[in-house]
């Protein structure tokens, strides 16, 4: 009898540990203040050449994904396989935004595994994640025609999340035109 009190309030916060695990939200959902509003406008200089902008204007008129990444992110090297595969899909073109990078170790980093994105905006002081609001990598926006956020994405993309989360929200007939 003297440890039934001990063991039975023990049960008790398991019980409720447990049910608070199994109704917690999904971490990928945080909310994000921009969905349903204009995506942030940028200009930045392109990872590749430098001499080029990477512009929110250019992408108008067409979905994309926009994935905040660095080579300095463990998550983004296990979301690199994925954004490959999502590429090969043509479904929707990705554009990058290399955050907190070093041009040089980027660009080596997408000669070596390989490169998913149409467009990388370089944004090594990573002042245009914040007007995203960027708190971690990796990060993706599903951004519409319009140039309406629709959708935010935290962690690695998975080929699940790839299906449950970006997927349904893509028209069906969507596919990638030259942009």
């Amino acid at each position: 009898m003297r440890y039934f009190i001990p063991v039975a309030l023990f049960a008790v916060l398991v019980v409720l540990l447990a049910l608070g695990i199994h109704q917690a939200p999904r971490k990928d959902l945080v909310p994000s203040p921009l969905i349903g509003k204009p995506a942030p406008s940028f200009s930045l200089p392109s990872l590749s050449d430098p001499s080029a902008q990477v512009t929110t204007a250019a992408l108008r008129g067409h979905w994309y994904l926009f994935n905040v990444w660095g080579t300095w992110c463990v998550s983004c090297h296990i979301e690199e396989p994925e954004l490959l595969a999502i590429a090969r899909t043509g479904r929707v073109p990705l554009i990058g935004l290399d955050w907190k990078d070093s041009r040089r170790q980027a660009i080596a980093y997408l000669q070596a595994k390989g490169n998913p994105y149409q467009q990388i905006a370089f944004d090594p002081g990573g002042l245009e994640a914040i007007h995203w609001g960027v708190y971690g990598a990796p990060e993706t926006f599903l951004v519409n025609p319009q140039g309406i956020i629709v959708y935010k994405y935290i962690g690695p993309i998975t080929p699940r999340a790839w299906v449950r989360d970006f997927l349904p929200r893509l028209p069906a007939a969507h596919a990638v035109s030259g942009s």
